[in-house]
């Protein structure tokens, strides 16, 4: 199954002609700071299966033996990549249909939130058109920036606003 994805503003894509079946979650403190979120959510690719379609991310060593992939102008964690392995681990939220990766594990479960399994409790406030009124969710559709879910010949578009 080929996979691709990228950054949220365009300048760093991706494709993965192979992607493991090592879609997992990862507690750890220093993942946890490196996406700015609870966890990291990651699946492995062969590097020899990996390519950089567009750009190139700028990279930070998280430890002496790791290495993590971002892009310089928005942000956006792209991949992980332990030294020496012939794998490279990818952000599922950069893939652009991430809904067809389900993680089949966790780990470095020291550092999960104690409350983490009482989630799906957490009240549901609704889909974003029932949060933000139809005036709102226009004007940001006009102006938004974010890079489509596949790939482009172009990006930004010339006509941007």
């Amino acid at each position: 199954m080929r996979m691709t994805g990228g950054c949220q503003c365009g300048a760093v894509r991706f494709a993965a002609s192979v992607v493991a079946d090592s879609a997992h979650i990862c507690h750890c403190r220093m993942c946890q700071k490196a996406v700015g979120n609870y966890f990291a959510a990651l699946v492995g690719a062969p590097l020899r299966d990996f390519v950089w379609t567009r750009g190139q991310p700028s990279s930070f060593r998280s430890s002496e033996h790791v290495e993590r992939g971002f892009c310089a102008a928005c942000g956006t964690p792209l991949v992980y990549r332990a030294d020496g392995s012939a794998h490279i681990n990818v952000t599922i939220g950069s893939l652009d249909h991430p809904d067809r990766l389900m993680p089949t594990s966790q780990d470095s479960i020291e550092g999960r939130m104690p409350w983490f399994a009482e989630l799906t409790a957490v009240p549901d406030l609704g889909r974003t058109e029932d949060i933000d009124s139809p005036e709102r969710i226009a004007a940001i559709k006009a102006t938004n920036r974010q890079h489509p879910d596949h790939d482009t010949d172009q990006w930004p578009p010339e006509n941007r606003p």
